[in-house]
């Protein structure tokens, strides 16, 4: 019998507790959170986009508390969302065991310049749901977190970032989420 690697026993603990997740209102999202002034801020988007990066320039430029750079289970309480973060963190070193309720979500595209806008429709459908990973070993696990999406895209607002990793990239998504001037 050949030993069982650790990335075996991840990849069996993720899906256990994914399964049990899914049913109680929970959706696994590839993203980084922070949390600010007792709010929760989430980037999303592929690998190497810039989501542990922009993280980090939140943590150097304002003091923002890194919950996890790489994979967040986002709750939904009914009247709020709560973001959770997990043992689990790819390639980033982050992964703080506390939850704070979920401000914004913000989809990362790198540029030459810093702009952000408010993502509506299926614009907003599209890029956020690319970002869940789907339990697609459970029967009706797709139908469980479009269900927890849907509420989630009609609660908690969404933005695109367009930036160059910088601090001005960090003031302009504290400027529009938060309403405050730097």
């Amino acid at each position: 019998m050949a030993p069982v690697r650790v990335s075996d026993i991840d990849t069996f603990l993720i899906q256990v507790f994914h399964t049990h997740a899914v049913r109680n209102h929970m959706l696994q999202v590839h993203s980084s959170l922070i949390e600010y002034k007792n709010s929760g801020i989430m980037f999303l988007g592929p690998s190497g986009i810039g989501k542990t990066t922009q993280a980090e320039l939140w943590h150097q430029y304002l003091d923002a508390l890194i919950i996890n750079g790489d994979m967040v289970f986002v709750e939904d309480k009914g009247d709020e969302f709560i973001g959770w973060g997990t043992p689990w963190h790819g390639s980033s070193p982050y992964c703080e065991n506390t939850s704070v309720s979920v401000k914004a979500l913000i989809v990362l595209k790198q540029g030459q310049e810093n702009r952000i806008r408010k993502l509506e429709g299926f614009e907003k459908v599209s890029e956020v749901s690319n970002n869940i990973i789907y339990p697609m070993w459970i029967e009706d696990g797709m139908d469980l977190c479009l269900e927890t999406l849907d509420h989630l895209l009609t609660h908690v607002p969404v933005y695109e970032l367009v930036n160059k990793a910088d601090e001005d990239s960090v003031l302009m998504v504290k400027q529009v989420v938060f309403n405050e001037k730097n």
